[in-house]
């Protein structure tokens, strides 16, 4: 199975319910003592100093507090061709979320993507959101990101956009060992808010509730930051003990994001969709206490690398790639491990490649008193079928999947970017019905 605990075709070694707002942000906050120490680059430059959480300023650099002028940190831009959130590197904390609109005409969807647009814009910004009951306000030095993103069941007959629907997009289907709660999967949207701090994370959340005035209906929502290392080396640490998002594609080139991030021409996809991403959620539940049976040999003939230095078995470094025509009959790295199964490395698997983005979260106890960990897997692809299922095929009946339930989450298109300020989310789906201002 293919799922968000798992390793990428790029070779990443990798029961959820609606979680409250105060209650995810109590464990978020729980975690932040481990997780601060990891900047916007949590694994490029996970050995940098820790950085000071900021204060606070207003637009133009005045401490909301009435302290002296100060320089701020520029905010992560909103605008561009391609919504911030997809190539943006990890800050240690995110949110997934998932609502159904309530709205009832193409119209009124219009002026609910504006508004979404206009909050986003602003919160984005770092600037105040007008409320003196919300203490906490998204500042600048957050590198606060929010990607917005479609569902198919928003291409339904409700306003006419049928015929309007990404070519590859559709319900998340229920793969070998799933257990899918509908109650926290799917959705007519998903949300994804990256943050340095969890309250500028939360407050996302609620000014959207707030600003939207009913017309968004929560579905589901997973809490996530990342486990820095211990030194603070090389790629975080997933709750398997393992280190997590050690390799992802190059995609340090145009050329390459166009051949495997963006939808572009010539794909059969509508004009509209050009820019944006298909986008995978997967809510993965780790058994954590019969994992921690496991002796760790095994755990690492599992996975396919060293637990404690996260590289390839025979190798000596997190970021070694393997050769795996010198070990042909798995002798070294087994023929079904992990990291092998995800990326066989060849010329035929190439284009499944795919860029990475997960979580961890922690739920607390499920209650039949076990560990609820896992990991929120998410995931940007050109094509869904071409990338994601393809690996989700080749995981199949993998010894990790004894360990793991993937119970939530769906498919989402994630929209083109806002190019300016004028612009707004789905504005080529939706403009010739943009309301009057």
């Amino acid at each position: 199975m293919t799922d968000s605990r798992h390793e990428s075709a790029a070779d990443d070694g990798v029961g959820a319910g609606r979680r409250r707002f105060m209650i995810g942000a109590a464990q978020l906050a729980g975690a932040a003592a481990a997780c601060q120490a990891l900047g916007p680059a949590a694994v490029a430059h996970a050995d940098e100093p820790p950085p000071a959480r900021p204060t606070g300023k207003a637009p133009g650099g005045a401490d909301k507090d009435g302290g002296e002028d100060a320089e701020t940190a520029p905010a992560i831009e909103f605008h561009g061709a391609h919504q911030a959130g997809i190539l943006t590197p990890h800050p240690p904390f995110a949110t997934f979320a998932a609502f159904d609109v309530n709205v009832e005409t193409r119209r009124e969807l219009a002026h609910l993507f504006k508004t979404m647009t206009d909050r986003n814009r602003a919160l984005t910004r770092g600037l105040t959101a007008g409320d003196p009951e919300v203490a906490a306000l998204p500042d600048p030095q957050d590198d606060l990101t929010v990607t917005v993103g479609v569902g198919a069941s928003l291409f339904d007959d409700r306003f006419g956009l049928r015929a309007h629907k990404p070519a590859r997009l559709g319900q998340m289907p229920s793969f070998a060992g799933d257990a899918l709660d509908p109650a926290t999967s799917h959705g007519d949207l998903s949300i994804q808010v990256c943050a340095r701090y969890p309250d500028a994370v939360l407050h996302v959340i609620r000014d959207l509730t707030r600003e939207t005035h009913g017309a968004l209906t929560p579905r589901w929502r997973m809490d996530g930051f990342l486990n820095p290392p211990r030194p603070m080396v090389g790629a975080p640490r997933s709750f398997l003990g393992f280190k997590d998002g050690i390799a992802q594609p190059d995609l340090s080139s145009a050329h390459q994001q166009n051949r495997m991030l963006w939808v572009g021409e010539g794909m059969g996809e509508p004009r509209w969709a050009l820019g944006g991403s298909y986008q995978v959620l997967r809510i993965v539940r780790f058994r954590a206490e019969a994992w921690d049976r496991v002796p760790t040999g095994l755990q690492e003939r599992i996975m396919g690398r060293r637990k404690g230095n996260g590289a390839p078995l025979g190798m000596q470094r997190e970021t070694d790639l393997p050769d795996y025509t010198k070990d042909p009959l798995g002798l070294t790295i087994p023929l079904d491990s992990h990291i092998r199964r995800a990326n066989p490395r060849t010329a035929q698997t190439q284009s499944s490649l795919m860029l990475r983005r997960s979580y961890n979260y922690d739920n607390g106890m499920a209650p039949d008193g076990t560990l609820d960990i896992g990991l929120v897997f998410c995931c940007y692809q050109q094509d869904l079928v071409r990338q994601f299922e393809a690996v989700q095929k080749r995981l199949e009946g993998e010894q990790l999947a004894d360990f793991t339930t993937t119970t939530g989450g769906g498919y989402f298109f994630a929209l083109p970017g806002v190019r300016n300020g004028s612009d707004w989310y789905g504005s080529q789906l939706l403009g010739r019905d943009e309301p009057a201002d």
